[in-house]
């Protein structure tokens, strides 16, 4: 996809601890109605829903508002795959595409929320998957003493096969930081800064 592949607007997905990263996939369950129409409108477009979190630490110090407030950066999924179950909800997969800043909401549409969005700024997100030089060895003892710490088992015969570039992508993603975290791996402006992020996160240097 290029850039003139995106739309100006997109309908939006607030999920709170959950981050997309481009290149990276999110299997997600659909069940809500309004999110069941944004993507039954998406499939019959192109296929894309932009991924963002819910600013739960900004709606905190505002009172009388109704509508939760959205960071600013999300990520334009594009869906991959799909599954219409009997009672009439999805299973759905997505792929990163590319980071957006939005620019302001628009109208609601069949009750989901909308925004103008602005991706230029993450043109480089449409290249091929890269990577930065780190310490691999160093930074899977890091998980595993962080996931310990959490009770949390995960299948470390796939995370030790995986490629250095798609390690980078899945750990922010399946890790289980706070939101604001989360946040801050998505923002980050290059790949060394996210594995910087990435390495501070999970306490690597307490070890």
């Amino acid at each position: 996809m290029t850039l003139a592949d995106i739309p100006a607007e997109i309908g939006l997905f607030p999920l709170s601890g959950i981050v997309l990263l481009p290149h990276g996939k999110l299997p997600l369950n659909v069940f809500e109605p309004r999110y069941i129409a944004l993507v039954e409108d998406a499939l019959a477009s192109h296929r894309l829903i932009g991924i963002i979190q819910p600013d739960i630490h900004t709606s905190e110090q505002l009172t009388g508002q109704a509508t939760i407030p959205l960071y600013k950066t999300g990520c334009v999924g594009r869906i991959i795959s799909f599954a219409e179950k009997p009672d009439n909800t999805f299973v759905i997969t997505l792929r990163g595409i590319i980071r957006f800043r939005t620019l302001r909401e628009t109208q609601p549409y069949r009750n989901y929320r909308c925004a103008r969005i602005d991706a230029s700024g993450f043109a480089g997100d449409l290249s091929e998957v890269s990577s930065a030089p780190f310490d691999r060895k160093k930074l899977l003892t890091a998980l595993r003493y962080y996931l310990s710490k959490k009770n949390i088992n995960v299948r470390w015969s796939a995370i030790e096969q995986m490629e250095d570039d798609i390690l980078l992508i899945t750990l922010p993603m399946i890790c289980p930081f706070p939101p604001a975290e989360k946040q801050a791996l998505l923002d980050a402006a290059t790949l060394s800064e996210r594995i910087n992020l990435l390495h501070r996160l999970l306490d690597l240097t307490g070890l």
